[in-house]
């Protein structure tokens, strides 16, 4: 029976819409499940009020003040979360006075601004903007910037951050694994210093005294370790024919979320061919972008530093500004951070003070 075709509607999706029509997926699994194919008179998002739960966020990370920001002792600021899923901003400006570990959780650091090193159980790391860093539960490590003006958005998750399953497209396809970075040991052996470890068990801290360094791995194996990939090295899946669907960008999966990366790529060539990301109510998920850099083709009025959460049941998509625009662009210019998470994610009190409450309005005609 499958599938079904009633009325006005485009041979292929997101191809040679109907005139006068905007087209919205309607799918299930994100992207990954059945869908249908709506064409509607008006945009799904040209709405005149929002009541309730189902009204979509944007933060801006910018203004959030996390402790570890002014206090090396202090820590980062949660500002949204779920039982899987925590996402942090640390502004780190000093070198960590302790080494730390989380029992609570694996976590994903991408570094929006800032360098430095990470010294970990399994070596140290130098980091870079851009960078993504895979820190498994329980990992002991210690963050030494090089900079002042830190931001790292941090991921926590209830499992693994593991590449995903790329199927027809082979191993090599979205980032190469040779390009993943695995640290070195480089024990301490000789710093004749008393050093703390911190440990985050149930969001609570406990520290643990050692009369010595405790980087004193002097060598290493195995198939878990601390390891990182800048978005720099992700090679998107593009189609000069039609628009593909954001969870071919998957970088990263971990349980109850899926991470994607945005990077720059040529637009589709096709003449008839959306250009931008379709309508679309998430049904099976939340979905959050971090903007890292660029300029973002579905969006007017969201800059570097923010973050945009659109809740499942609501409709979002292109600006209209974005999608009148559409034709004009041969490449994206961007670089974003896209999370779904599986079970719905909530704002905390710290991400509401930094909240463009308005931002819902955004999609409607000035």
């Amino acid at each position: 029976m499958y599938p079904l075709k009633k009325g006005k509607y485009a041979k292929q999706a997101h191809v040679g819409l109907p005139q006068g029509t905007y087209e919205e997926e309607h799918g299930r699994k994100g992207f990954y499940g059945r869908s249908a194919h709506l064409y509607h008179a008006h945009p799904p998002t040209d709405w005149i009020r929002i009541e309730g739960a189902v009204r979509p966020h944007a933060i801006d990370c910018n203004k959030l003040q996390p402790a570890d920001q002014k206090n090396p002792n202090g820590s980062p600021v949660a500002f949204l979360r779920n039982n899987e899923i925590t996402m942090f901003v640390s502004r780190r400006t000093e070198p960590m006075p302790f080494y730390y570990r989380n029992a609570d959780g694996d976590e994903l650091y991408f570094v929006h601004r800032g360098k430095g090193v990470i010294e970990t159980d399994w070596g140290p790391l130098n980091f870079e903007e851009g960078d993504y860093i895979s820190i498994p539960r329980a990992s002991t490590y210690r963050i030494i910037p090089e900079t002042k003006d830190n931001f790292f958005l941090l991921i926590q998750s209830s499992g693994e951050f593991d590449p995903p399953d790329k199927g027809l497209l082979g191993q090599h396809a979205l980032y190469d694994p040779a390009v993943l970075v695995t640290p070195e040991p480089s024990p301490k052996l000789d710093d004749n210093k008393e050093w703390e470890i911190r440990i985050k068990f149930r969001d609570q801290f406990s520290s643990i005294w050692y009369p010595f360094n405790p980087m004193d791995v002097v060598g290493w194996k195995g198939d878990l370790t601390v390891w990182k990939l800048n978005i720099r090295e992700v090679r998107p899946i593009v189609s000069p024919r039609a628009h593909i669907a954001p969870s071919a960008h998957t970088s990263f999966v971990t349980p109850g979320a899926t991470i994607c990366s945005f990077v720059p790529r040529p637009v589709e060539e096709e003449p008839d061919a959306l250009k931008v990301p379709f309508f679309h109510r998430n049904t099976d998920s939340d979905e959050f972008i971090f903007y890292h850099a660029g300029d973002f083709i579905s969006r007017q009025d969201i800059k570097p530093g923010m973050v945009t959460l659109h809740p499942r049941g609501i409709h979002h998509g292109p600006h209209p500004k974005a999608l009148a625009a559409q034709g004009k662009k041969k490449y994206t210019d961007e670089y974003a951070v896209m999370v779904d998470t599986v079970n719905p994610i909530s704002v905390t009190p710290e991400g509401e003070a930094a909240e463009w409450k308005e931002y819902w309005k955004s999609w409607m005609e000035k």
